[in-house]
């Protein structure tokens, strides 16, 4: 009996000491408690670059920079990107507005710099869509010097069909005819921006 006694003291007394440890459970840090979080002063640790955000847009933030290595920035004017008709260089009545948000951006940016990049869809030879790419990206010059764009600043560049979709539909073509508007930014990449390859003065 005296034996069954000590067993069970034994039992209880570990029992004990397994309740006494689990009695206060850890608790999780919240975000200001960690060292990537919102600091009491209210100071980004994290090196996150801090972001601007359109509630209207339902989009995700924006970084305030978005310059590669090379110093260009394709999103800045990616909503200007300017569309074409079927082998037609002519800038439409309906691109000419994209084309004065990228003047104005250029006057609010003086150190920046525009590359305009000519793209075709799949068809047709290399040869011809490059020629056609050119052809597209010097008419955007040529217009955004005509409503006071600094053409010292702005250079063309053809892609022809190196970026098309092959056998695509007729949506994915008409995305393909575009002229992007590349900003370049000289001190963003360390020193004077590099000329892009195929890119001259209209």
């Amino acid at each position: 009996m005296k034996l069954v006694s000590n067993k069970l003291s034994l039992v209880l007394a570990g029992a004990a000491l397994v309740f006494a440890g689990c009695t206060k459970k850890p608790m999780r840090p919240t975000p200001t408690d960690t060292t990537i979080g919102m600091q009491g002063s209210g100071t980004n640790t994290s090196g996150i670059t801090d972001a601007k955000f359109d509630p209207n847009a339902g989009a995700l933030p924006i970084r305030d920079s978005l310059f590669d290595a090379a110093g260009q920035n394709r999103a800045a004017l990616q909503a200007q990107t300017v569309y074409f008709d079927f082998d037609q260089s002519a800038i439409k009545a309906s691109e000419r507005e994209k084309l004065k948000t990228a003047k104005e951006y250029l006057d609010k940016n003086p150190t920046h710099r525009l590359i305009l990049e000519g793209h075709a869809d799949w068809r047709g030879t290399a040869e011809y869509n490059l020629s056609l790419g050119d052809r597209r990206a010097s008419a955007a010059k040529k217009y955004l010097v005509s409503i006071g764009g600094p053409a010292a600043r702005i250079e063309t560049l053809s892609k022809g069909s190196l970026e098309a979709a092959k056998n695509a539909d007729d949506a994915t073509m008409a995305k393909d005819r575009r002229v992007d508007l590349v900003i370049v930014d000289p001190a963003a990449a360390g020193g004077a921006a590099p000329a892009p390859a195929m890119a001259k003065p209209l």
